[in-house]
């Protein structure tokens, strides 16, 4: 029993924080901890929220008085370790508690995933894999994908060495840290479903970020055993041990050759820098920076200051600094949308910090009700809509009336400036580039010392930066925001797979295929993570989508052991067919209308990025891995440096 002064230190904070707490997340708590129907029926309905996760439920003020005093005594009897009369929810259950919570139908289909998000919001972990001793996995990279596959091949029991090129990790969120670099995701979906955030913003920034990686994998006791400052160069496939050779790159320059039965590669996205090609871009007379690269050295404190690019890096950017130079020029070359949200940079409050770190249930519950919020619900309006009578500007009714909302917020953001509205609205639909979020990108270029050049930049001579436009500008500092290289998959690894064939080769570069996002035909027992197709573009948890990936390698590596499995290897017909099964359905979505570039196409038109899947689709797909879907070599006790006759799966030997 806890100490009474604790407890009733306990009590102030929680009375605190409810007064700012989140009412359609304390209605599905109250629920959960009395079992009271009142608590799911009129007059407490939510209604529906346009923009947000709708903190006041559109209550009356008196009725959320009422639900906040309630909620009081009963998250203070489960403090006191009173029986929570709703301990498991069923399926039917929750999906009922979440249609009346977010003020509409959440289809039965989504269920299961939300029971699922639950269990792994508790911290329940799968039954440990059975492997053969000295079997051993290569993970490479320690960034967002990377721990958490770590962290699941602990707690499985599965043996596992792991890899970082830098000296920290965070992946990206420790090497990129341009001024306002954040996420564009709500933080408390951007976490991992074992372990929550607790950030100081709603979307919070790249410092608390990288942080929080950090006290993941110290506290998942996996940060002491990552070898940093190591590189892998290349990983090549031996057919007759059937292991992965990685020759690696050590902190002192040396080199080694690691042998593993299995690799995962966690490299991510983001990594490789894009520099555009314009001439003189390397001579500027002053600083160049790129925000992948940023030098916090460059001084820019009343400087004239150049932006070539738009995108997301440059949005967070441009209002950062805004303020502390002495003129903006910023260069575009097409035109982005960008959504409002209320949200945006603001700060949790610290008693609802304290809500939701000490009240487990209400962090799920929030977390759950975002993740619908966000997750799937833009999709339905991303479709073709072949009757559609305008497809220049939008692909279906739902589509158009995004493009007038987002219209409408922009002409509020820049009333009486028709020459920037000239400039800003895209001609192309909403979401058919990366959507992104108003951070105060509009309120920035209202400034007096701020430009935006409708151009491309087109040469650099000396201090100049010249647009396709014939406009002009002197700067002291070039700011590069041109994105990463997005479509060149492992691209900082040399992978070699059957026949001495590199996954380059097998891609022709960049038209990057796997079947899952996760695994390619000719290269067994490797895996990939944040692989082709696999990133949303239609918002989302990513995060989720990464666990889905590692569930699905671990259930390969489970069954791998089960069934005294060797190596296994998609089919090509599999891998082939998922593949033009994706394109098929990028086909009838807007990232294949032919109003816009993205980042999304390689170079032959065809999207490498994005899924076309839903979340509950994805998650469907991935959650149990079908051997049938490989080519498997039994072999029975031996390990990779002791060779013997592979045996393919019926008892006939295995073609060599």
């Amino acid at each position: 029993m806890a100490d009474s002064r604790d407890l009733e230190l306990f009590r102030q904070r929680i009375a605190e924080a409810l007064p700012s707490a989140n009412i359609p997340t304390l209605l599905l708590l109250l629920y959960q901890f009395t079992g009271q129907e009142r608590w799911l029926s009129p007059p407490f309905i939510p209604v529906k929220s346009r923009w947000d996760e709708n903190d006041s439920g559109g209550l009356a003020v008196e009725l959320q008085m009422e639900i906040r005093d309630a909620a009081l005594p009963a998250i203070m009897a489960w403090r006191h370790g009173a029986h929570i009369a709703k301990p498991e929810l069923s399926a039917n259950e929750l999906t009922r508690m979440l249609s009346i919570s977010e003020a509409e139908p959440i289809p039965p289909e989504y269920a299961d995933m939300m029971i699922h998000k639950l269990w792994r919001y508790s911290g329940a972990v799968p039954d440990p894999v059975c492997l053969p001793d000295g079997f051993r996995v290569l993970i490479i990279g320690a960034g967002m994908s990377g721990l958490a596959a770590a962290i699941r091949l602990r707690q499985l029991g599965i043996s596992y060495i792991q890899i970082e090129k830098q000296d920290h990790t965070g992946g990206v969120w420790h090497s990129h840290h341009y001024p306002g670099c954040g996420v564009d995701t709500p933080g408390h979906l951007y976490a991992y479903t074992f372990a929550g955030g607790n950030w100081s913003k709603f979307f919070p920034l790249q410092r608390e970020i990288d942080d929080y990686f950090n006290r993941v994998a110290r506290e998942f006791g996996i940060e002491s055993s990552i070898r940093y400052c190591t590189e892998c160069i290349v990983s090549r496939y031996d057919e007759e041990s059937r292991s992965w050779h990685s020759r690696l790159r050590l902190p002192d320059g040396t080199q080694e050759t690691l042998v593993t039965n299995v690799v995962i590669s966690a490299v991510g996205g983001f990594t490789t820098p894009k520099w555009p090609n314009i001439p003189g871009l390397r001579d500027f007379e002053g600083p160049v920076v790129h925000t992948s690269e940023w030098d916090p050295e460059v001084a820019l404190d009343g400087k004239r200051v150049a932006v070539i690019g738009n995108g997301a890096s440059a949005m967070q950017v441009v209002p950062a600094i805004a303020d502390r130079v002495g003129a903006l020029a910023i260069f575009q070359r097409s035109r982005q949308w960008a959504a409002p949200f209320a949200k945006f940079r603001m700060p949790v409050p610290e008693p609802v910090q304290f809500l939701l770190r000490e009240v487990p249930h209400y962090e799920w519950l929030y977390r759950l009700r975002l993740s619908w919020i966000f997750d799937s619900q833009v999709h339905e309006a991303l479709q073709k809509d072949p009757a559609w009578p305008h497809p220049d500007r939008s692909v279906n009714a739902v589509n158009d009336g995004q493009r007038e909302t987002y219209t409408r917020y922009i002409e509020e953001q820049l009333a009486g400036r028709p020459d920037l509205l000239a400039k800003v609205i895209p001609p192309y639909p909403p979401f058919g580039k990366r959507m992104l979020l108003d951070n105060g990108w509009y309120k920035t270029l209202l400034k007096p010392h701020v430009t935006l050049i409708d151009a491309a930049a087109e040469r650099v001579e000396g201090s100049s930066i010249h647009g396709i436009n014939g406009e002009k500008h002197e700067a002291d500092v070039l700011i590069v925001a041109s994105g990463y290289d997005t479509t060149r998959f492992l691209l900082p690894v040399q992978v070699v797979g059957r026949k001495g064939l590199t996954v380059r080769e097998v891609w022709n570069d960049d038209d990057c295929q796997a079947y899952l996002g996760t695994v390619v035909a000719g290269f067994p027992n490797f895996f990939m993570l944040y692989g082709p197709n696999t990133a949303l573009g239609h918002r989302g948890n990513f995060m989720f989508t990464i666990e889905s990936q590692i569930d699905y390698v671990l259930s390969v590596l489970r069954q791998m052991g089960e069934e005294k499995l060797d190596e296994v290897e998609c089919r090509h017909e599999v891998y082939q067919r998922y593949n033009e099964t994706i394109q098929e359905m990028h086909q009838r979505m807007i990232w294949s209308h032919p109003g816009m570039s993205t980042y999304f196409r390689n170079d032959r038109g065809r999207i490498v990025t994005n899924s076309p899947w839903r979340l509950i689709d994805y998650w469907n797909l991935t959650k149990e891995a079908n051997l049938a879907d490989y080519h498997t070599v039994r072999h029975l006790g031996s390990q990779p440096d002791v060779p013997a006759e592979p045996v393919r799966e019926g008892g006939q030997p295995a073609h060599q």
